[in-house]
């Protein structure tokens, strides 16, 4: 049984749908990524690792593939834990798979399963609005991603309440709309990601 979930993947400021598959297959305990991933994707293993025990689950002990469609996109960032836990939670039978379809979710992993926040939740949510799905983000990004009116924005702190959450062991209510606090010494031309002759051009000039 394959499992699926979406995120998102950027290109400038645009957000592009990406689908998380996983497999569990017989063999060997392995955890492997596929589909492009750069550095902070491929590290993403240990943390959702770590944070799926930190709940209490024991990993599976069979080969866990992770592809990421398409293929030829790059990869890049941290914020493909939550989709990579979450996909991965759907083929351990710990959240039911057909709900965890109709979901576009994003954000980083600690190692105890709280969730940190990710730039680029309002393109996610506009991803999401027009793929007609939910949006899981962190609890701090929520505020920002719910201005997007077209899509319903779940916004849970750790990977436990995003995971009783869909359980409906304790459903969470949707984020509202609220500020969006702007930290100009935080934000710099690295969290665009590609488009580096851009990027050059409007530094020099």
């Amino acid at each position: 049984m394959i499992t699926r979930t979406y995120t998102v993947a950027f290109q400038g400021i645009e957000a592009r749908l990406v689908e998380v598959q996983c497999a569990l297959n017989a063999g060997m305990p392995a955890f492997q990524i596929v589909g492009l991933p750069d550095k902070a994707v491929t590290e993403a293993r240990e943390r959702v690792r770590s944070a799926i025990t930190a709940m209490g689950l024991a990993m599976p002990s069979k080969k866990i593939t992770i592809n990421m469609s398409p293929a030829d996109l790059p990869k890049i960032g941290s914020h493909f834990d939550l989709p990579i836990a979450m996909a991965l939670l759907a083929a351990m039978d710990v959240i039911p798979p057909e709900i965890v379809e109709q979901n576009v979710s994003m954000g980083e992993l600690s190692l105890d399963g709280k969730l940190i926040p990710v730039i680029g939740s309002l393109p996610a949510a506009l991803a999401a609005a027009e793929a007609s799905c939910d949006l899981i983000c962190p609890k701090e990004c929520g505020a920002e991603a719910a201005w997007v009116g077209a899509v319903q924005v779940i916004a849970p702190a750790t990977l436990g309440q995003c995971i009783a959450h869909f359980s409906g062991r304790s459903p969470l209510s949707p984020a509202q709309p609220g500020e969006v606090v702007h930290n100009p010494e935080g934000r710099c031309m690295s969290d665009v990601k590609g488009q580096e002759r851009a990027k050059r051009v409007s530094v020099v000039r």
